[in-house]
């Protein structure tokens, strides 16, 4: 694993816009004892897939959060294709054994310092930044000037959850008191972003 250390971007770095993706109940839940409390979805898991993946020229990045990278089942870590970058303190930071193991950074300022910088694992601009979680990474990101939109999936089948996205979004998609400034948007404006149809 390797790691960054926190730096001021320069001019000529510049700072990525950050999209949250998440898929969540209707009350928000997203986790249960450290891991989705759902299996089986398929298509959502595809969509994440076809989503984070989706680039031009550059290459997109994953960031998240330490508990949200021992989620991953061993087989799939990291995520292929994208620049994997895990906020610990804790993880140990040592060179990774290969060279699409994950960077490590210890907050979320140092996550998008880095992200700033061209060279990363593949040396190419990132295109596209998503925070994939968890409930802290979400909440940090959401006060974050560079953080642009929410891709939120609703789960439509209720299930125990222990773990809450930080802000709750009504039915309608129409933020509550505590998603102020957060609004949907039309679900043409939504494809044409993902590319999907």
């Amino acid at each position: 694993m390797s790691t960054t250390e926190e730096q001021e971007p320069t001019p000529t770095m510049a700072r990525p816009e950050l999209t949250l993706i998440v898929a969540a109940t209707s009350k928000m839940g997203i986790g249960l004892k450290g891991t989705l409390p759902w299996t089986g979805l398929r298509k959502e898991m595809a969509y994440f897939k076809r989503v984070t993946l989706r680039s031009g020229d550059g290459r997109n990045a994953v960031v998240m959060g330490r508990k949200t990278w021992d989620s991953i089942p061993e087989k799939f870590r990291p995520l292929g294709g994208r620049w994997n970058v895990v906020i610990s303190r804790s993880m140990p930071h040592s060179p990774p054994s290969s060279d699409n193991g994950p960077e490590i950074a210890s907050s979320l300022d140092a996550a998008i310092s880095l992200l700033s910088s061209s060279h990363g694992t593949s040396g190419k601009q990132v295109e596209k930044a998503f925070i994939i979680g968890g409930a802290q990474i979400y909440k940090a990101a959401l006060e974050r000037p560079e953080t642009r939109r929410v891709l939120l999936t609703r789960i439509l089948d209720e299930f125990e959850c222990d773990t809450f996205f930080p802000i709750v979004l009504g039915e309608s998609g129409v933020g509550e008191a505590s998603a102020e400034g957060w609004k949907r948007r039309p679900v043409e404006e939504l494809r044409a972003w993902t590319g999907e149809e």
